[in-house]
């Protein structure tokens, strides 16, 4: 009886293990027979959400527009970078303490000059038969006096009991941008402008085969007062 009951066990298992294996084989065929469905269902969504939202192409137009084109035809020859304290105080007095406001400035700033070559006619250069040339250049001038706010700071304040004055500030550095241009020109910027650019075109003329180069300025314009 012992023996029946295993013998009858072992066919069991037998027949569960065969039904398993054949099932796992099922799936595995189904699977295998549904997956290209799959991957081709995988590929229609993909080409459904590039057609929805499709990635932008950038295709630059070969044609280019330039507005404006200028030519800077100013010959900055000469730089000043110049110091200046500045004092300036308002409210000053018998009542300073109430009213009173002073304030030291020690300002940076930067002056520039040179010649405008836009300014020249085209008989300003004039070519000798013995190769001598002639250049009348426009006179020098200051193109840039700035004051540098950034290196420019107040070094001491005192401010009376009522409060500062807003303007002075304001006004030390309107002043402080003043001294630095009359410094430059004073040290004598617009010759050193005028001489530095000479220099320059003297070696660009030569440079193309000019033996001698000769300068002269134009002569100041004429103001006609008004009647």
């Amino acid at each position: 009886m012992n023996t029946k009951i295993s013998v009858n066990t072992v066919i069991l298992l037998l027949i569960l293990v065969a039904v398993v294996v054949g099932g796992y084989l099922l799936v595995s065929t189904v699977r295998g027979l549904t997956r290209p469905l799959e991957n081709a269902g995988s590929i229609l969504v993909k080409q459904f959400e590039e057609l929805t939202n499709p990635t932008p192409t950038i295709i630059p137009d070969p044609v280019t527009i330039i507005h404006e084109v200028r030519s800077l035809a100013r010959l900055e020859t000469s730089q000043y970078s110049v110091e200046k304290i500045i004092t300036a105080e308002s409210g000053q007095g018998p009542f300073a303490f109430l009213f009173g406001d002073k304030l030291l400035l020690v300002s940076h700033g930067q002056v520039i000059a040179g010649v405008d070559l836009a300014k020249m006619r085209e008989d300003d250069i004039v070519v000798a038969q013995d190769g001598t040339v002639t250049v009348v250049l426009p006179p020098a001038e200051v193109f840039i006096a700035t004051l540098d706010n950034e290196k420019s700071y107040i070094y001491d304040r005192d401010i009376g009991v009522v409060g500062m004055n807003p303007a002075l500030e304001t006004e030390a550095r309107r002043a402080a941008e003043q001294e630095i241009l009359n410094a430059a020109l004073e040290d004598g910027i617009l010759e050193r402008a005028q001489q530095n650019a000479e220099d320059y075109l003297r070696r660009l003329i030569t440079g193309l085969g000019f033996k001698k180069v000769l300068f002269s300025e134009q002569p100041a314009p004429t103001v006609t007062p008004e009647s």
